[in-house]
């Protein structure tokens, strides 16, 4: 009883941060413990998202990826720091729970609030038709991101101020929301024909910078999606079926739980 007690004890004294949130699957891993420098901006733990409210699944504001895709964007990190850039991550591991939200929300023809920013010249209710959004996205496996590339020692970019109107994602930069990456052309997430990495029409530092990116994620072991330039899927994925655990924070985040 004594030796129960003892144990029992020690368990309490624990902080709180080693025994709090429920632990990853195998084989997964919070980016920021793999590598702390990469610049995180989860939108859909927030309301600065084409839905323009938290999304389910999203109670924290975390990047969580299987270890060979966070380990894969720690080595991107490391090529881009020579050059003083840095990545930054919009999305990584979506519950599937999240992408049951956003098809939800497509047929929902009363909620359009966020359209002036994210899709203003594209239909909401065609979004899943035009490859946009997918009924059983990668991201649900755990090897898929969405990033792009700031200056070296940039933070995440402070939220739209809720009294100004909305900018559409396709205006040029310096007249769209300031996310404080380089210019690609759009912002995060434009559900819009300029997104598609090729597009000649997003200008041609644009199209320069998109190449870059492309091309050290490819070096990587990521493949591109054409449509959109801030999208990866790695390869050579370790799992192929979809998850729904929620998003945690990890220990070693100051993050606390979105709302």
């Amino acid at each position: 009883m004594l030796v129960r007690s003892a144990i029992a004890w020690i368990i309490m004294m624990l902080p709180a941060s080693a025994s709090s949130g429920p632990a990853l699957p195998g084989g997964f891993a919070y980016l920021r413990e793999i590598d702390p420098t990469i610049v995180q901006d989860i939108r859909y733990a927030g309301s600065h998202n084409f839905v323009g409210r938290p999304i389910k699944g999203y109670p924290a504001a975390e990047c969580i990826l299987s270890e060979p895709a966070a380990k894969a964007l720690e080595a991107v990190q490391k090529k881009l720091a020579e050059k003083k850039l840095s990545l930054i991550v919009w999305d990584c591991y979506r519950p599937k729970r999240a992408v049951d939200d956003f098809l939800q929300w497509s047929r929902d023809p009363a909620h359009f609030e966020m359209k002036t920013e994210f899709y203003p010249r594209t239909d909401k209710e065609k979004l899943f038709e035009l490859g946009y959004l997918a009924r059983r996205s990668a991201h649900s496996r755990g090897s898929t991101v969405d990033l792009g590339i700031v200056p070296a020692a940039s933070v995440s970019a402070a939220p739209p101020n809720p009294s100004q109107p909305l900018k559409p994602c396709t205006s040029p930069k310096g007249e769209r929301f300031e996310d404080g990456t380089i210019d690609f052309g759009t912002g995060y997430d434009c559900l819009d024909v300029l997104a598609n990495t090729s597009n000649a029409l997003a200008g041609e530092v644009a199209l320069h910078n998109r190449q870059m990116l492309k091309s050290h994620m490819e070096g990587a072991g990521f493949r591109p999606y054409a449509k959109e330039w801030w999208h990866f899927e790695l390869v050579d994925e370790p799992f192929h079926d979809g998850f729904d655990f929620e998003v945690s924070a990890s220990p070693s985040s100051n993050e606390r739980p979105a709302r």
